[in-house]
């Protein structure tokens, strides 16, 4: 696929459009790009196949205490961009007039550069086809495969500058049983490695078998349990979307309240970091902040907040260089002592939770979720899979699950790249170990 060179691009509009600010006017331009890849598969079989070129550009223009904002796609002719972007600049100069002044207006005023252009090594499109055509024959493969290179930038008439371009990609797919039932596999990352992905699909096929025997009744009840990193990964997305946010905490609405004024604690093997040191989400922002790694639960006990520039104005605070909504979008959990050649022999009769959906709040102030077990989710007994587990309802706390129920961490926690493509791909994600709890609660 052909690239689009997108910093160059960039480069050149972030340059005419600080040569067109007026007296004291600043400009933050954010650009948010993509070339990718994409495959969709059923049965095997590619039923859907094509390449994206994206780019969407927003100029913020701030005046005093005032700012107005404008988003428009970017990426064909230079010149034609170039025109939307300065007659873009004229509207928001003449809403500039009527606009309020926003008492919680806060940005950068550091100068700053930062830059992290990171080549990876993708899988050729057609030579992907040829492996899944090969490996999954005879398999009813349902898959969705997204990937190529993700750029974001920053540039801000103050003199910062941002920019971030990563190769990677994201490949989902489930392997289903004639009995409806399923199994889900991921593999994402930056280096594609064939042998990886063809392990991971041996594997997932090596419990079809069972998956298609007689499934294991179980009654509403509190149960031994062993949550892959997928299915902890569904709980921790939840809380982590506002449960450390610094704004959420101020105004007595986060999941975690009760985490953050010491009320509730998870067990001390528990550390949860904020860790841009993981290299998948940009390390800068768009109020032109450069991003920390920020401490969020350490030792079980909760550390330190995400905090962007709005919740520092409005409540006091310090920006960390936190995302406008104040969500995790590179966190990392510690792991422990558990290997995954160990875990069914640990779990010895329980279940064995592949993945979890439909997750939602039963009792925020509690942490307390509930949802459905999904994809190969097992019955286990003495170290061995014997039995599918149809989908059941849960509702449980992740302050019994990480807290007193707590029995092991995966020693190895497995990164997760988001995989949303709504409208583009996202970047970002987290890096969390699977769990052995002494207990899940299944409620129907």
């Amino acid at each position: 696929m052909a690239t689009f060179d997108w910093q160059r691009h960039f480069g050149a509009l972030a340059q005419e459009v600080e040569r067109l600010r007026e007296g004291s006017e600043v400009t933050l331009l954010s650009l948010s790009a993509e070339n990718s890849e994409f495959i969709r598969f059923n049965q095997a079989k590619v039923r859907q196949i094509g390449t994206v070129s994206q780019g969407k550009l927003t100029l913020r223009l701030i005046d005093g205490a005032r700012q107005a904002y404008s988003t428009m796609t970017v990426g064909g002719q230079l010149e034609a961009d170039l025109q939307e972007a300065s007659q873009a600049l004229e509207v928001l100069r003449a809403s500039l007039r009527d606009a309020p002044e926003d008492p919680h207006l806060l940005f950068g005023q550091s100068h700053w550069t930062q830059s992290t252009e990171r080549a990876g090594r993708l899988p050729e499109p057609q030579r992907l086809v040829r492996t899944v055509a090969e490996c999954a024959h005879g398999l009813d493969f349902v898959g969705f495969y997204a990937g190529g290179t993700i750029a974001r930038g920053f540039a801000s008439s103050i003199g910062s500058r941002g920019w971030y371009e990563v190769d990677n990609f994201n490949f989902s797919w489930s392997l289903y049983d004639r009995s409806g039932r399923a199994i889900k596999s991921e593999y994402a990352g930056d280096a594609w490695d064939e042998a990886v992905f063809t392990h991971k699909l041996e594997q997932a096929a090596s419990r079809l078998p069972i998956l298609g025997s007689a499934p294991r009744v179980l009654a509403p009840g509190r149960y031994r349990t062993y949550f892959t990193p997928s299915a902890l990964g569904a709980l921790i997305e939840s809380v982590a979307y506002e449960g450390f946010s610094a704004r959420q905490h101020a105004t007595s609405r986060s999941v975690l309240y009760k985490l953050h004024q010491g009320e509730a604690t998870f067990d001390p093997r528990v550390t949860m970091t904020e860790d841009l040191g993981l290299g998948i989400t940009p390390g800068f922002n768009a109020d032109g902040y450069v991003r920390e790694s920020v401490p969020l639960v350490a030792s079980g006990r909760s550390a330190d907040r995400l905090t962007d520039a709005r919740s520092a104005r409005e409540y006091g605070l310090k920006p960390n260089g936190a995302l406008a909504e104040e969500p995790t979008s590179s966190l990392m959990m510690e792991g422990g002592d558990l290997h995954a050649d160990d875990i069914l022999s640990a779990l010895d009769t329980g279940l064995y939770v592949g993945n979890l959906w439909y997750v939602n709040f039963s009792d925020r102030m509690h942490c307390r979720m509930t949802g459905m077990t999904r994809f190969a989710t097992f019955w286990v007994e003495h170290g061995r899979i014997v039995a599918p587990v149809e989908a059941m309802r849960f509702d449980d706390s992740l302050y019994r699950l990480l807290g007193d129920q707590l029995e092991r961490l995966d020693a190895e926690p497995e990164l997760m790249l988001n995989d949303s493509t709504w409208g583009e791909r996202a970047t970002g994600g987290m890096k969390v170990p699977g769990v052995l709890a002494k207990s899940f609660e299944l409620t129907l």
